[in-house]
């Protein structure tokens, strides 16, 4: 049985897509770009202040499931410019602090203009 994420704490879907959804012991969520979630406005215009806007989301997403950063297992990230990977993985490193497997990817436009996005997997037992 498939359980679907809804929280106020992470910006609402901007299409026909959930926040994430929940199979069995895995959490599924969409990629999180760096939306307040009260205004649904972009947040920052560094990749700096960006990134750690997605941090926070991707941060009420995990809290709606009762777990934190060390349950992710996968994490793909864009970046509208690889020129900005140094800065975004510093802000990267101190959330994922369990090193999940990762992809890392330049891509040419991302939703509403941003410069960074990332989707994660995350284990809902204990780590």
């Amino acid at each position: 049985m498939l359980k679907y994420v809804d929280t106020k704490n992470a910006p609402a879907a901007i299409g026909p897509y959930s926040q994430g959804i929940v199979c069995g012991d895995m959490l599924f969520a969409s990629g999180q770009i760096p939306l307040s979630p009260a205004t649904g406005e972009v947040v920052g215009d560094t990749i700096e202040t960006q990134a750690e806007q997605v941090m926070k989301n991707i941060t009420a997403i995990l809290e709606s499931q009762n777990i934190g950063f060390a349950n992710v297992v996968k994490t793909t990230c864009f970046l509208a410019d690889m020129k900005d990977f140094a800065a975004f993985n510093g802000i990267y490193a101190e959330y994922f602090t369990g090193k999940p497997v990762r992809s890392c990817v330049a891509v040419k436009d991302l939703p509403k203009g941003v410069l960074c996005e990332v989707e994660i997997i995350a284990y809902l037992g204990e780590v």
